[in-house]
């Protein structure tokens, strides 16, 4: 199990993500997302676009997701 921040996966808080895969990583701050979406947060609204953005260029947006894959390989597993 490891544990990544919603600000690690270019979100706009602190909340912490624990998963054993990066896929689920994924999962997890996406459904972060949209709950933070739903409320309406000011912060988390932004960073979606900002993300949103990075989307619009696949090449990019594939460069951002295997760096985030290989930041979350690096880490440390909860004991």
């Amino acid at each position: 199990m490891k544990t990544m921040t919603c600000k690690q996966l270019r979100g706009a808080c602190n909340q912490e993500f624990h998963a054993e895969t990066f896929e689920e990583m994924a999962e997890l701050s996406k459904k972060h997302g949209m709950e933070m979406f739903q409320k309406g947060d000011k912060d988390h609204l932004e960073a979606m676009n900002k993300m949103q953005g990075l989307m619009q260029n696949p090449e990019k947006m594939q460069t951002w997701f295997n760096e985030k894959r290989k930041e979350f390989t690096s880490l440390p597993n909860n004991d």
